[in-house]
């Protein structure tokens, strides 16, 4: 999942170093770094449906809530 809807802006271990940041403008952020790390899963399931700034919402591309909780785990697995 991540691999088909995050790695392109995100990049493979989520140091905002996929193939299409450079298009984008706004902070993709460092998904190892504490700061981000230090966020409730909560807080980053509503980014991944509602999105922000660059980031798309992802509420009608991924339906699925086990697979949007899937994605927050899987950001969990990528902290330093």
């Amino acid at each position: 999942m991540y691999a088909k809807h995050c790695a392109s802006c995100h990049g493979k271990k989520g140091l905002g170093d996929g193939s299409k940041a450079p298009e984008l403008k706004g902070d993709l952020g460092d998904f190892s770094s504490a700061e981000f790390q230090k966020q409730t899963d909560g807080e980053i399931f509503y980014k991944l449906i509602d999105g922000r700034d660059d980031m798309p919402a992802f509420a009608k591309k991924m339906a699925s809530e086990e697979d949007r909780w899937l994605i927050v785990n899987f950001v969990r697995t990528l902290k330093k």
